[in-house]
């Protein structure tokens, strides 16, 4: 099939949906698809190898920029999106030189160019929706203001149970479930640096590190007060933002803390293998939990907050362990009893492993295929 992805966030900025459209279009084109990207990004709309798409996977697909990508406030977070006139005309120039079978449009309640595609779109569309936010003013507008292209949707996709609420309640709709995918083998080979796995009581936080939902204000206040219980645990933390100044540390404390500042897939994934626990602080708007399966898949053992979301991957507690979202105390707490016991955190290695082969791109493309199959052999899908 010819089928076009188009991601409404910029694939210059890291992001948990920016990894998942860059991940299904290699593994689409393995699978002997021809397949073309959208997305936000430079102004010229010139079609060129994809940032992080041809440089890091097996072949190439070609990404289409369709527009200068503009800073949102979005979601507890700031989405760089692209719209207005210029974007819109690019957008049907991709539809049209691409002669698509299908169309799979990302969040396309956000306004960015996924919501401009699917309204100009021919030819059947499926809209994977990676958004949990159970108010949002934004997603309310949309699901009022666009219902009629909406209704062009020929079958709905969300991530994850979460994902799928937030779609009922804003929209009404009743998607079918496919969770994010990752490749196992590029996070399970990988191995620790020393200089990061050094006395073995390393943790790992991994996030945007000025976007509060991320909770880093959490992970610190919980490592303070660690770190008077374990004098040879540091916190690593990696990330984009600007550094906190964390005035409320004691020096000491602070000395423990090491910046790694962002950090290339290669190094994401030796990262958790550092790790004696990652710990997973966010405090919400997580749909998914794609950054606690690459952390599984390594090999390290999780501490997360009791997201819905996050508790659905870690199968309630068997598969990590959890605590209230939001409380440093509590995330102290079950941290400091998973690194005091080693065999614990053993076993939780091993089922994580394990558990994670469920979310592989080889289990999880082959149910989108179906999906296309189904839409544009049948024209509908619901």
């Amino acid at each position: 099939m010819r089928i076009g992805l188009v991601c409404p966030y910029s694939l210059e900025v890291p992001g948990g949906v920016q990894n998942h459209v860059r991940d299904l279009a290699e593994q689409l084109n393995s699978r002997g698809h021809h397949v073309a990207v959208l997305a936000p990004g430079s102004p010229s709309g010139l079609e060129v190898s994809g940032p992080g798409v041809a440089d890091r996977r097996h072949g190439e697909v070609p990404v289409t920029y369709a527009g200068m990508a503009v800073p949102i406030a979005y979601n507890g977070s700031v989405a760089r999106l692209a719209f207005g006139p210029r974007v819109a005309l690019r957008t049907r120039r991709w539809l049209a030189d691409g002669r698509f079978d299908v169309l799979h449009v990302h969040d396309p309640l956000t306004p960015s160019v996924s919501l401009l595609a699917l309204r100009a779109s021919k030819v059947p569309v499926v809209a994977t929706f990676h958004t949990a936010s159970p108010r949002s003013w934004m997603l309310e507008s949309a699901g009022n203001l666009f219902s009629a292209s909406f209704d062009k949707i020929a079958a709905r996709i969300a991530v994850s149970e979460s994902a799928r609420a937030t779609l009922v309640q804003h929209i009404g709709s009743n998607p079918v479930v496919v969770p994010n995918g990752i490749y196992c083998d590029r996070f399970a080979s990988a191995e620790a640096v020393p200089g990061w796995a050094e006395g073995g009581m390393s943790l790992v936080f991994l996030g945007r590190i000025d976007e509060p939902r991320k909770g880093l204000d959490v992970m610190t206040a919980a490592f303070a007060a660690i770190a008077a219980d374990w004098p040879t645990a540091r916190l690593l933390v990696a990330g984009r933002g600007k550094r906190p100044a964390m005035s409320r540390l004691t020096p000491e404390v602070r000395q423990r803390i090491r910046f790694l500042g962002p950090v290339s897939d290669a190094d994401r994934a030796r990262l958790f293998a550092s790790a004696a626990v990652y710990v997973a602080p966010h405090t919400g708007g997580e749909s998914f939990g794609i950054v606690l399966l690459e952390a599984m898949a390594s090999g390290a053992p999780v501490v997360a907050s009791d997201l819905p979301a996050f508790e659905a991957v870690l199968g309630g507690a068997r598969l990590g362990e959890l605590f209230a979202a939001g409380d440093p105390a509590a995330a102290a707490r079950a941290i400091s009893q998973l690194l005091g016991d080693p065999g614990r955190r053993a076993e939780l290695s091993r089922r994580g492993r394990e558990a994670v082969w469920g979310y592989d791109w080889s289990v999880v493309a082959p149910g989108i295929e179906a999906i296309y199959q189904q839409v544009v052999q049948a024209g509908s899908f619901r």
